[in-house]
């Protein structure tokens, strides 16, 4: 698959601080890659450095083939989770002159900003002045004014901060169309359900660090444990239980049915399959559910850096 940006063994000290300790990353174009690690863990750093707003210590960056150059910023649209909007400036004033400070004429600026006003219907907020807009209502012109010279790559830093599950959903949708589109966008959040909606590919970086990186369906795979969630419905339920005990790793389960059943999580051995899973359990009774549990996100997350 065809990189955009890649991330070689970057690093980044302030003073006897390592913010980031040769992170290696690979970008693909046209994916929403996201960047994940607890408060402190180094993502703003390696942002910083992408941004050139940091230069780093040791290592490189390359986009779409050409060493990191300061020209290169035009081709970039950063969100940082610090908004930084003039409060004082009106509205349409302030969008115009950012989109004239990314290289676009004040045509080409009038005819994208009155598209994106359109789209997220607040055409009518051009002559307000920031300081009497709503947290929300200010994040979406922070995002219109980061998209507006379409650039190739899109840095969303918490994009959601700020924003009611609406809005929320709305720019999720706008984010994801961007993708469609052919924009190639690192995602930084703390919000997990996030990252199973939007993402195709995640690095976790935890104290400075890379401890993680790849596909996410791949890494859920990697981080699957041959467990199922079961319900059962027994004339015997002591003797099923037992007999379970016996032959598997069981844990409790709780879900929602409208059944009243045995409700189990299984653990079977590599060796076993759902199939013989099923197989056992009919033997046992009448199986009313039967889902193989995934780890979330959220799961791996938590895991990975309890462990590192």
């Amino acid at each position: 698959m065809e990189k955009l940006l890649v991330a070689n063994n970057v690093s980044k000290t302030f003073g006897k601080h390592k913010a980031i300790n040769n992170i290696s990353v690979e970008v693909p174009k046209g994916s929403v890659f996201g960047l994940l690690g607890p408060n402190g863990a180094g993502k703003t750093t390696f942002i910083r450095v992408i941004n050139q707003i940091t230069m780093p210590d040791t290592g490189e960056v390359i986009l779409d083939g050409e060493k990191l150059q300061p020209h290169h910023i035009q081709y970039i649209g950063y969100l940082p989770e610090e908004r930084g909007l003039y409060k004082s400036m009106k509205v349409g004033e302030q969008a115009l002159y950012l989109a004239q400070l990314k290289g676009l004429s004040k045509t080409e600026a009038k005819e994208r900003l009155k598209y994106w006003f359109d789209r997220l219907e607040i055409g009518d907020w051009w002559n307000k002045k920031i300081q009497e807009l709503s947290k929300g209502m200010a994040q979406k012109i922070q995002f219109v004014v980061t998209v507006m010279h379409n650039p190739k790559l899109l840095i969303f830093d918490e994009p959601f901060s700020g924003f009611d599950p609406i809005n929320a959903n709305l720019i999720k949708d706008e984010i994801l169309k961007l993708r469609d589109d052919g924009a190639t966008i690192i995602f930084s959040t703390h919000r997990m359900e996030s990252v199973e909606e939007m993402c195709d590919h995640i690095a976790l970086i935890n104290k400075g660090n890379k401890i993680l990186d790849g596909k996410l369906v791949d890494i859920k795979r990697e981080y699957k444990s041959n467990t199922y969630e079961v319900g059962i419905q027994a004339e015997y339920p002591d003797v099923v239980t037992a007999d379970l005990k016996e032959k598997f790793k069981l844990f409790p389960a709780t879900f929602k049915s409208i059944n009243n059943e045995l409700q189990y999580k299984i653990q079977i051995p590599e060796t076993h399959t759902a199939n013989d899973l099923i197989t056992y359990l009919t033997g046992k009774g009448e199986l009313t559910h039967f889902v193989e549990v995934i780890p979330s996100a959220n799961d791996i997350f938590i895991e990975t850096v309890r462990n590192n």
